[in-house]
This record gives C-alpha cells, sequence and structure tokens, in this order.
C-alpha cells in the first residue's frame, strides 16, 4: 500500500535499548505507507562545551560518531529486512534543536522518537528530547514509550 500521506519519516535514535520500539514503529509505518526512514543520531555537542579541545576531547567526539554509527546502522538493518529505503544522517549539535531543524528543512512528514516514560520529579528536572522535539516542532511527532517503564 503506497500513501501520500507519509513520504519521509525520520526516526531519531540514540542507541540505546530504549529506542528499539520506536525504531520498529516508524519501520513499518515506513512499510506501509511507501515512506523512505532518514535514520538521525545526534552527536550532542552541549557535552563538550566543559571540555578543553585537545587530544582528550577529539577522542570523546570519535566515541560518540562510532556509537552514532552504530544506532543507525540498527535502523539500516531493519529498515533492510523490511524492504524500507534507509537513508543514515549523523549531525552535531541539541538534539532537539537537530531533529526539529532537520525535519523541517528535508520534507519530513513525521518524526518518530523514544522515550522512558519518565515522570514526577525526574522528567521536570531532566526534561528529555522527546519531551522538546514535541513541543517544538511543526511537524506531526509520534513518541514511543518503551515498555519499560519508570
Amino acid at each position: 500500500m503506497m500513501s501520500e500521506f507519509y513520504r519521509n519519516i525520520v526516526i531519531a535514535t540514540d542507541g540505546s535499548e530504549n529506542t528499539l520500539r520506536a525504531i520498529s514503529y516508524g519501520i513499518e509505518l515506513a512499510k506501509l505507507s511507501g515512506a523512505t526512514v532518514h535514520a538521525l543520531y545526534v552527536i550532542d555537542m552541549t557535552s563538550f562545551s566543559s571540555i578543553p579541545m585537545d587530544a582528550g576531547w577529539e577522542e570523546m567526539y570519535n566515541i560518540l560518531r562510532e556509537e552514532g554509527e552504530k544506532a543507525i546502522s540498527v535502523v539500516k538493518e531493519r529498515g533492510k529486512v523490511s524492504g524500507v529505503e534507509v537513508r543514515e544522517m549523523i549531525l552535531e549539535g541539541h538534539p532537539s534543536n537537530e531533529i526539529i531543524d532537520f525535519a523541517e528543512k528535508n520534507n519530513v512528514d513525521l518524526i518518530v522518537v523514544g522515550t522512558l516514560g519518565k515522570t514526577g520529579l525526574d522528567r521536570f528536572l531532566m526534561g528529555s528530547v522527546a519531551d522538546k522535539v514535541v513541543r517544538g516542532s511543526k511537524v506531526p511527532v509520534l513518541v514511543v514509550r518503551s515498555e519499560k517503564q519508570s
């Protein structure tokens, strides 16, 4: 079944086990609608703001980049198994801002993100990328809770 409703879907992943369910939802929606998936990982550059730029900084950056490549390869592999085209993208910056900007600049019809489902004080103090994407995006967002709830 081909649909004009979803042509481009972003699946934002941080490589954690909690995003696996969101990846499954995004791939299934893409399969049903004939959409292209954009597997998106954002290297959070805010974590580097207090570290002097030296060899240690570069090593940490390389580790995060490798994690990003692994994370989006999971999306790519699941897409391949389902017959869904997946384009891989690693960006740098603040994760929620980069996800929103990418979606708005690339004719994305849906953003799929996972969440831990935090509530109460944890959510208030930490916030989440998913919350920020939902609040800031002009593009529809599907938030998929992990099976494990806190």
